[in-house]
């Protein structure tokens, strides 16, 4: 049975989380979209206002995985939650347990901050994540449909309001 750990990123980890954020765009079909650089990402991870956190997913000591989160807050629930951003572990390690620790530390550190929830979005055709997450007890929110304003649109939008 492989060692699985995990453990959170570390500032020397940011080519390694731009490593694996581009293996999960390879994946999603998504490539063309990711601009995200090495200053960029340590400023947001680890300056002096973080915006999010990273957990590594180590198989046999070698990193295998990762996921991104942040917070958010439930104005119903009146807690803050968990936001899953990205979730990915290479195909080497499918089936080693890694994915479910990396979920399981995300609950245990909600549980532990005092999070009502934990959430997440799956692409559509991603069955094999689907089945995943619905083994593992999460249910679809079919009644809510996510929406994105970016690029000039969220540009446009900001200038009206300045």
């Amino acid at each position: 049975m492989p060692h699985v750990h995990i453990r959170s990123a570390q500032r020397d980890d940011v080519a390694l989380i731009i490593g694996f954020i581009r293996e999960l765009a390879d994946y999603e079909k998504l490539s063309d979209q990711v601009v995200a650089d090495p200053a960029q990402m340590t400023e947001h991870l680890f300056g002096t206002r973080p915006f999010a956190e990273v957990l590594i997913g180590e198989v046999d000591g070698t990193a295998a995985g990762f996921a991104l989160f942040f917070h958010n807050y439930s104005t119903f629930l009146g807690k803050p939650g968990i936001y899953l951003e990205d979730l990915y572990v290479r195909s080497s390690a499918r089936g080693t347990g890694l994915g479910t620790a990396l979920l399981g530390k995300l609950a245990s550190l909600a549980i532990e901050r005092g999070c009502g929830r934990l959430e997440w979005s799956v692409l559509d055709w991603n069955e094999p994540a689907i089945d995943f997450y619905r083994h593992l007890g999460a249910q679809p929110l079919d009644d809510w449909t996510m929406y994105r304003l970016a690029g000039s649109a969220l540009h446009d939008l900001g200038q009206k309001s300045a």
